[in-house]
């Protein structure tokens, strides 16, 4: 969660998570903006700052944050999860191409990552292209059949994953 985090700073991110509460979030914004001023140039804090206005509700504050972060060498999984939100955040201000590039890329850096799938159904679906939507959660519900112990799909993971497929290709004859 805290690449490029001293063993201190990785421990006052926690406490803002630990102390986070979604009904008031003016504390945790404030905890996440004091932080990134004492470390201005700090990818992490720069995306836990975005974070924190995006669970506000200020869209357009997170924004800036969630382009800043990658900009400033947000890598990894901390760089999977500011896309994803960054993509989720243009969706919601109703810029679903702007939110599928962001998406794009994230597939291209995650190519085995779920949570870039949904969250790129969720806006092909806002942008109704319901088969690809579809198509999308299929596959993750295909890749979830390989658990069994997750769910009982696995008897018809084969046919979802052909389905998926099928609705990903347009439909064809």
């Amino acid at each position: 969660m805290t690449t490029g985090a001293t063993p201190e700073l990785a421990e006052a991110i926690q406490r803002g998570y630990d102390r986070r509460d979604r009904a008031d979030t003016a504390p945790t914004i404030a905890h996440f903006e004091a932080l990134l001023a004492e470390h201005p140039d700090h990818p992490v804090l720069a995306y836990e700052v975005g974070g924190a206005y995006d669970t506000a509700g200020e869209e357009e504050t997170a924004r800036g944050h969630y382009e800043r972060a990658p900009a400033l060498g947000l890598d990894g999984d901390v760089l999977r999860r500011c896309l994803c939100q960054y993509a989720s955040t243009l969706r919601w201000l109703g810029e679903l191409d702007e939110s599928l590039v962001v998406l794009d890329r994230a597939r291209r850096e995650f190519p085995d990552s779920d949570s870039v799938r949904v969250f790129r159904a969720l806006t092909l679906n806002d942008a109704q292209r319901s088969d690809e939507a579809l198509a999308a959660l299929l596959t993750v519900v295909t890749v979830v059949t390989v658990h069994a112990e997750a769910t009982d799909l696995g008897r018809w993971a084969a046919g979802l994953r052909g389905l998926a497929q099928w609705l990903a290709d347009g439909r064809p004859d």
